[in-house]
Parts: C-alpha cells; sequence; structure tokens
C-alpha cells in the first residue's frame, strides 16, 4: 500500500518561500506612488516649454557674443527636478544654483591641477559632492556637472572660471526662474512651502488638521535623525504627520455612521429664493448653512453664511459703493437687483451617504474647506453633517474611550 502523499504539509512551507521572493523581486520595483493625471501633464510640459524658452533665447542674433551662453545636458537633469518634483529639497533654488554652480568651481579647480580624464572626473565628482553637502546645496545634476567639464577639459581652458557664470549659473538661474513662474501659473507651491508661511486665513496660525504640538525645530530634528533632510520639508513632513494623525482618528471612528449625528429636519431654499429670503433664515435659525434643492429634495447646491459676505463685497467693488451698504441691499428681500439662492451658491461640495463613517468627514470638514457635509440618497439630500455635528461625534468618541 502505497503511502499518501503530505501535500498538505508542503504548501505553507511553499507559500511561505513563493512570499519570500515575492518580496525580494518586489525590492526592485517602483518606489514612486502613481502621480496623478494633473501632475503627470505638469511637470513634462513645463520642462518642455522652458527648455523651448531658454533654446530660442539662445539663437538671438545678440546674444551669440557670449561664448558661455548654451545648453549643457546636466540642464536637463535639473529640469526633471525643478518641474517633475519641486517639493523635493533637491530642487529647491539653493540646492539647484548652488549645487550646480559650485560642482562647476570644483571640477574647474580639479583641471587646474589634474588633466588624467579618469582622474580628473573622479576627483571632480567627489569634491563635488562634498561641497554640495557642506554648503547644503545637494543637487544630483551637480554631479553630472562636474563630470561635463572634467570630461571636456578644452571647454574649460577655452571658457576658465566663466564657465561657472555661464552656462552653468547662468542656466540653471533661468530654468528656477521659469520653474517659479510655470509652477505659480499652474496652481503648485514653489520655492519649498515654509513651515512658518501665513496660513490660509493670512495668520500665523495653522489650520486645526496641523496643529501637532510640534514645532518646526522638532520636526527638523526628526529629519536629521532620521537622514532624511535631503528627501523631505519641514511643511511636507507636518502635513504628512498630521494626515496620518487623521486617518488614525477616522479609523477609530469608523463603526459610528453619519446616520446618527446628521440634521435631518432641514431648512431648504429653492434656486429662485432671494438672498434676502435667504439672510432672513440664518438669522431665525442660526444656521451657518443651508441647501439649496429643487423638487424632489435634488441638491443643487448649499449656502453658507460667508456666501453671503463675499457676495456684498463684490457687489461693493462692482458698484463702487460701501460694502454695509451692499449687504443691506442683499438682505432686503423686497430688492429687484439682489441675488438669488443660484447665484451665491456653493457647488461641488463633497457629500456622503448614510452609511459613511464619521471619520470620513474630518478631512471635509477641515478648517478653509466646508462648513458643513450634504447626506445624500442617489440625488437626493437626506441630511447634513456640520462641524458642530462632528465635534458631538469626536465628543462621544472620547467618552467611549475614556470608560471602556
Amino acid at each position: 500500500m502505497s503511502r499518501p502523499r503530505e501535500t498538505g504539509r508542503n504548501m505553507p512551507h511553499q507559500g511561505n518561500q513563493t512570499s519570500r521572493w515575492h518580496r525580494r523581486i518586489s525590492a526592485f520595483g517602483p518606489a514612486i506612488g502613481r502621480g496623478a493625471l494633473l501632475d503627470l501633464a505638469r511637470g513634462p510640459l513645463g520642462a518642455g516649454l522652458a527648455f523651448v524658452i531658454v533654446g530660442s533665447a539662445l539663437l538671438l542674433p545678440s546674444l551669440h557674443h557670449w561664448d558661455g551662453l548654451f545648453l549643457i545636458a546636466p540642464f536637463g537633469a535639473s529640469a526633471v527636478l525643478l518641474f517633475a518634483v519641486p517639493n523635493s529639497p533637491l530642487a529647491q533654488p539653493w540646492s539647484a544654483i548652488v549645487g550646480n554652480g559650485i560642482s562647476a568651481f570644483m571640477a574647474v579647480l580639479v583641471l587646474s591641477f589634474v588633466r588624467e580624464p579618469v582622474s580628473a572626473a573622479a576627483l571632480s565628482l567627489s569634491l563635488a559632492i562634498c561641497a554640495m553637502l557642506l554648503s547644503r546645496s545637494l543637487h544630483p545634476p551637480g554631479g553630472a556637472v562636474a563630470l561635463v567639464a572634467a570630461l571636456d577639459p578644452h571647454l574649460v581652458d577655452r571658457l576658465g572660471y566663466g564657465f561657472v557664470l555661464a552656462p552653468v549659473l547662468a542656466g540653471t538661474a533661468v530654468l528656477v526662474g521659469l520653474a517659479i513662474i510655470w509652477h505659480r501659473l499652474t496652481g503648485r507651491v514653489y520655492p519649498f512651502r515654509q513651515p512658518d508661511a501665513l496660513g490660509p486665513h493670512g495668520t500665523t496660525d495653522k489650520i486645526p488638521g496641523q496643529r501637532l504640538g510640534l514645532d518646526t525645530d522638532d520636526l527638523r530634528q526628526i529629519l536629521d535623525a532620521n537622514r532624511q533632510s535631503s528627501n523631505l520639508g519641514v511643511a511636507d513632513l507636518g502635513r504628512l504627520i498630521a494626515a496620518a494623525e487623521q486617518l488614525a482618528a477616522a479609523h477609530h471612528m469608523d463603526a459610528q455612521k453619519c446616520e446618527e449625528f446628521m440634521s435631518v429636519d432641514l431648512v431648504t431654499v429653492s434656486p429662485g429664493t432671494p438672498a434676502g429670503r435667504v439672510a432672513a433664515l440664518f438669522r431665525k435659525h442660526g444656521f451657518t448653512s443651508i441647501p439649496v434643492v429643487t423638487d424632489g429634495d435634488r441638491l443643487e447646491g448649499v449656502i453658507f453664511q460667508i456666501d453671503l459676505i463675499r457676495s456684498a463685497r463684490r457687489a461693493a467693488q462692482r458698484h463702487h459703493s460701501g460694502f454695509f451698504a451692499a449687504l443691506t441691499e442683499l438682505s432686503g428681500a423686497a430688492s429687484r437687483t439682489a441675488p438669488r439662492a443660484r447665484d451665491i451658491m456653493s457647488v461641488g461640495l463633497p457629500a456622503v451617504t448614510k452609511d459613511t463613517p464619521v471619520g470620513t468627514l474630518l478631512p471635509m470638514l477641515e478648517d478653509g474647506r466646508a462648513e458643513a457635509v450634504p447626506v445624500m440618497d442617489g440625488a437626493r439630500i437626506v441630511g447634513i453633517v456640520t462641524r458642530s455635528d462632528l465635534v458631538s461625534a469626536l465628543a462621544r468618541n472620547a467618552a467611549r474611550s475614556t470608560t471602556s
């Protein structure tokens, strides 16, 4: 009688071995997350336009007598950082300009004493990296700048230390300037966001979701201790810690659904309701938000108190009148010139369903984004969750944690 095969005993071992091989192979896979479609277009397009501008400018007859004005290959590497990853510390203006410039200087200095190509290239690269680290201007294309000079001694003989000024410093400065303009036009923050920059309300206070109890020095110490200061900035580290804390809090609240906290006896208006009538409802009920609906409670938008103030400010600017006069006219229910609800409502707001965990609302109701989130059943609004509702949910969650 033959002995049965012990396949069941071998399977866990085989599974573990397969898992180990999978982990080893995956270590060679992509380490960068998938980029948003906007970023996939913004980076390449910006870099391409920058080189079109720079290249076209160098063809101008008025610049032909400047011997050092030409493109070098390391500018392409700099453009990748400046336009594709502008948040990186390696892509900041100091890193780019000083890093490329000091690398070029080191290469020219080495060629004054060493002419053998391999030795000159190795020494130039080593000194360039050392100089960039000492000056806190680490910029990977700087290594390529050093090699370009070391491997082309005739170019350096012709330009001398002028090679540092042009093309290196001049070309890098132009690329940085174009990157600043491009990112400002396309809605990105460049140069690097600073931790002491003003918040969205024009004050030094961070939005509530980013108040960590850690100051700038604490965050900088974390980066230095983990040797990450060349990969991540202080402000971005703060944003990541805040996002992680927010997500952790949301997970703790997953058991609580929006249905438990939402307001269901809604006071709504139609799109044609005069702004004065809306203002009267705000005064009567003390609400901070009023949904705008059509037949069947189909949501069209939400009016917040700030929407009335903004509308009055626009009217004052348009008619060159005082703000309070414009606000008084706006609040006049009988005014024929007063805007309607459809003219002042906010649209495109985030929405949830009754079964959405309350924790999901934390980033939605973060300061500066929205004051309330509609709760939807298809196209119908069935409730609304305000910041006050969210505070109630947080208080209940805290009480449960204390008693458990």
